[in-house]
């Protein structure tokens, strides 16, 4: 185990870098921050490159175990780090293995559009993890997984179930191909509201854009189009809330 105490620091100075998706492709390598989310990471057998803590946190269980692999670095770092007011100061360096071979899907999935902001995209999936779902995809557009407003949204649930990203339209002909029902969330003249349907095992369930929602030509290749009945005066739904209502109610 070793201390560093400056910002300045090389090895701190890479490591600061690490919440940029550019350098994150790069080292094939990511950040995360908390305790909760290290020890998820550990739990389910994560490739934990190194872990870094302050001083006061050095006698936990985690840095014990990861002594090698270990930094105590100084409060300042810590801040430096955080993407947070009040880190907990404690960090971990994860090497990426996430997959990339789809395989021949079945259950329930979610496959997510072209959202933006990281707080939907990391909701979304611990919304799927939470209901029970099998798997989810993200199309090359969605906000990566691995920045760090995801990782906190996620709250451990990318380690929980498998998350594939790739091309919109390959991840719709597997599904269709795998003989799953696909739906698409959009209010349109051939929309249903979710609640009429009759429960099928086997479908994906899609979600767009928070700001223009699904294309015309990705509603073009859904099996049903489907949406949110809104007894209120609200025109509408934060996608991640409308992922949720979606997620329980085809499933359960």
């Amino acid at each position: 185990m070793k201390y560093i105490e400056s910002k300045k620091n090389e090895e701190i100075k890479q490591i600061n870098k690490l919440n940029k998706t550019k350098e994150i492709k790069k080292t094939g390598t990511y950040l995360i921050e908390g305790f909760h989310l290290v020890q998820e990471a550990d739990d389910n057998g994560q490739n934990i490159v190194k872990v870094l803590a302050t001083e006061n946190h050095q006698d936990n269980r985690i840095i014990k175990k990861y002594y090698d692999d270990a930094i105590i670095i100084s409060d300042d770092i810590a801040q430096s780090l955080s993407e947070t007011k009040s880190p907990q100061g404690i960090f971990a360096v994860i090497k990426i293995d996430q997959p990339t071979e789809l395989p021949e899907l079945s259950g329930q999935w979610v496959i997510l559009a072209n959202v933006q902001d990281p707080g939907n995209v990391g909701t979304i999936i611990r919304t799927a993890d939470a209901a029970g779902y099998d798997g989810v995809i993200t199309s090359l557009d969605t906000a990566d997984i691995y920045q760090p407003k995801v990782q906190r949204s996620m709250q451990g649930s990318q380690f929980h179930l498998p998350i594939y990203r790739l091309d919109l339209g390959q991840a719709i002909s597997a599904a269709k191909d795998a003989g799953l029902t696909v739906y698409g969330s959009e209010v349109n003249d051939q929309a249903v509201p979710y609640n009429t349907l009759d429960k099928v095992d086997n479908f994906a369930l899609i979600m767009g854009n928070e700001a223009h929602g699904l294309d015309a030509d990705t509603l073009a290749l859904t099996d049903q189009n489907i949406y949110i009945p809104l007894l209120g005066k609200a025109e509408s739904l934060n996608v991640a809330v409308a992922a949720g209502v979606l997620m329980y109610g085809l499933k359960i």
